[in-house]
C-alpha cells in the first residue's frame, strides 16, 4: 500500500515542455478564424472536433486542415432531439438550428419569444431529468437589465418557456447575466446553473431540485461574491467555469470577475467545493490580486494543457493594455503565470477561449484571440473519454455525465460533460485526463445523469475510449 501511494505521488510530479503552443492559424484556416466567441463540436461525428465561431463552422478535416462552412450565429451545441447529432442554440437571434445528419445543413427550429434580447451566454442541461436537454439563457441588458429564462425541451420537437428570472429582494431587481455554465456540483444527479452577473451584482448559483425547480443558493453556499453590509462590492462577472482544481473528487468553481481599480470590487477568485461533509459549501482559495490583477479579465477556460493531472486556467482580457494569461496549476492551490514561457504572449483583446484536442494527439489545443494554438505536447500520458447517452434516460450527448479516475492516495481526477463555459464559449464534449508519467491502466467510474453508474477497468493510457450507456427496455 505504501509503495502504491509513493508511485502515485511520483506520477503527478509535473514535467513541463518549454513553449507548449504554436500559432497554427494561418496554416490551418485559409479564410482566417475570426475573434468571436468559439465553441468546439464534432458536428459530423467523424471523431475530430470542429470549431464554430458563429459566422463560420470550421469543419475539421482529419486534424490537418479546416474547411469553412456557413455558420448560424454564435451559440452553444447540444443534441436537443437525441438523434446523435449536435445542434446549435443561436444566441444572437434566439433560435435552435437542427443539425441535419452532419451534412453541414441545418434547419431552423423556432423558439418562444425570449424576455431578453441581449443574450450573452447560455448552456444546455437536462434540468428536469427527462433525457432531453433544456436551455438556460442568460440575458444581459438593453432597456435596463433583462431577464434570464429557461426553455423546456418538449421531447425533441419544440420548446416551451417555463421560467423567468425572479425579482431579487429587497429592491425587486433582476441582474444582468453574462456567462452561464452548468455543473452537478452536489452530485445529486441533476445539473445546477452558475450565472456570472455584471454591474457589480451578485452572481447566481441556481440549485436544481431534479424537477427543474431552481433556487438561488449562491449567498448561502459562499459564491455570490462579497457584500460588506452597506454597499455592493461584487465584481463585474463576465464568464465563470467549473473544474476539480485539487483532485479531491469535488468540482470547484472559478468566478471570473472583471473589476475596476477600486479596491472594494471583487477580483477573480477560485472557490473550493468542500463536499458533502460541509453541505456542499464553498471556500475561497485563490484570488487574482496585486500583480496578478488586471482590470478587464473576460472569459476563462480550464484544461490540463500539460497532462500533469491538474487543471490549468486560461483567462482572456478585453481591454487594450491588458494581456490574456495562462496560469499553470502547481497543486495545493498555487498557480504560476506561464503565458510567455508557453508561447501565448502578445494576445489581442478577446472574449474567445475554448479548448479541444483538434488533432487527436492527446494534448489540448486552444482557440483564442482569433488564433488556434496547437499544443506541442510532452512525455506525459493521457486518456480521453467520449460518452454517449442512450437517448431514453440520458440525453444522447451525455451532457451532465461525470467521470472519475481514482489514482489512490486521495487523488481523484474528475470531469463533467458540459455544454457551455465562460461567456458563450464551449470546450469539446470529449473528456480529457492528463496522467503525468503514469503508464499503468486505470479504472473509469462513470456517473450518468439518471443515477446509474458504470465502472470500466483496465483502460490503457494514451487512447480515446468511447462508452455508450446501455439502452433501456
Amino acid at each position: 500500500m505504501n509503495s502504491h501511494h509513493l508511485s502515485v505521488v511520483f506520477v503527478l510530479l509535473p514535467t513541463f515542455a518549454f513553449g507548449s503552443f504554436t500559432n497554427r492559424t494561418e496554416a490551418l484556416f485559409a479564410a482566417g478564424l475570426g475573434n468571436a466567441n468559439s465553441t468546439w463540436c464534432d458536428f459530423n461525428n467523424d471523431g475530430y472536433p470542429d470549431l464554430y465561431t458563429g459566422a463560420t463552422l470550421h469543419r475539421n478535416d482529419g486534424g490537418t486542415n479546416f474547411t469553412a462552412l456557413a455558420g448560424h450565429g454564435s451559440g452553444v451545441w447540444g443534441d436537443f432531439n437525441n438523434d446523435g447529432y449536435l445542434d446549435i442554440f443561436d444566441l444572437s437571434v434566439g433560435r435552435v438550428m437542427r443539425n441535419d445528419g452532419g451534412t453541414g445543413n441545418f434547419t431552423q427550429i423556432d423558439l418562444p419569444e425570449l424576455p431578453g434580447n441581449s443574450n450573452q451566454g447560455a448552456c444546455w442541461a437536462d434540468l428536469d431529468g427527462d433525457a432531453y436537454v433544456d436551455l438556460y439563457i442568460g440575458a444581459y441588458e438593453g432597456n435596463g437589465y433583462e431577464l434570464d429564462s429557461v426553455l423546456s425541451n418538449n421531447q425533441g420537437k419544440a420548446f416551451t418557456k417555463i421560467w423567468e428570472e425572479p425579482p431579487v429582494p429587497p429592491d425587486n431587481v433582476r441582474f444582468p447575466g453574462r456567462g452561464v455554465t452548468a455543473c452537478d456540483f452536489d452530485q445529486d444527479g441533476d445539473p445546477d446553473i452558475y450565472v456570472s452577473n455584471y454591474r457589480i451584482e451578485a452572481n447566481y448559483l441556481w440549485r436544481n431540485d431534479g424537477n427543474g425547480v431552481l433556487t438561488d443558493v449562491a449567498q448561502a453556499l459562499g459564491v455570490a461574491g462579497t457584500y460588506d453590509g452597506w454597499r455592493y462590492s461584487y465584481g463585474h462577472s463576465i464568464g465563470s467555469c467549473w473544474g476539480d482544481m485539487n483532485n479531491d473528487g469535488y468540482i470547484d468553481l472559478f468566478a471570473g470577475n472583471f473589476s475596476h481599480p477600486d479596491a472594494w470590487q471583487d477580483r477573480a477568485r477560485l472557490y473550493q467545493n468542500l463536499g458533502p461533509s460541509k453541505d456542499w459549501h464553498f471556500e475561497q482559495k485563490w484570488e487574482l490580486t496585486e500583480s496578478a490583477w488586471q482590470e478587464s479579465y473576460g472569459s476563462p477556460a480550464l484544461a490540463d494543457y500539460d497532462n500533469d493531472g491538474d487543471l490549468d486556467l486560461y483567462y482572456s482580457t478585453v481591454y487594450a493594455g491588458d494581456h490574456s494569461r495562462l496560469w499553470r496549476n502547481d497543486g495545493n492551490w498555487a498557480f504560476t503565470n506561464v503565458t510567455e514561457a508557453e508561447g501565448l504572449a502578445g494576445m489581442p483583446t478577446t472574449y474567445q477561449a475554448a479548448w479541444a484536442d483538434f488533432n487527436n494527439d492527446g494534448f489540448l489545443d486552444l482557440a483564442t484571440g482569433g488564433r488556434l494554438y496547437q499544443n506541442r505536447g510532452n512525455n506525459n500520458h493521457w486518456i480521453k473519454v467520449r460518452l454517449e447517452g442512450n437517448g431514453s434516460t440520458v440525453n444522447r450527448a451525455a451532457i451532465g455525465a461525470q467521470v472519475r479516475i481514482d489514482l489512490g492516495g486521495g487523488i481523484i481526477l474528475s470531469r463533467e460533460v458540459e455544454a457551455g463555459t465562460g461567456e458563450g464559449n464551449q470546450n469539446d464534449l470529449t473528456l480529457h485526463f492528463g496522467l503525468g508519467s503514469r503508464r499503468e491502466p486505470v479504472t473509469l467510474k462513470i456517473a450518468w445523469p439518471d443515477g446509474t453508474k458504470k465502472m470500466v477497468s483496465n483502460v490503457d493510457v494514451d487512447q480515446m475510449i468511447q462508452q455508450s450507456q446501455p439502452a433501456t427496455d
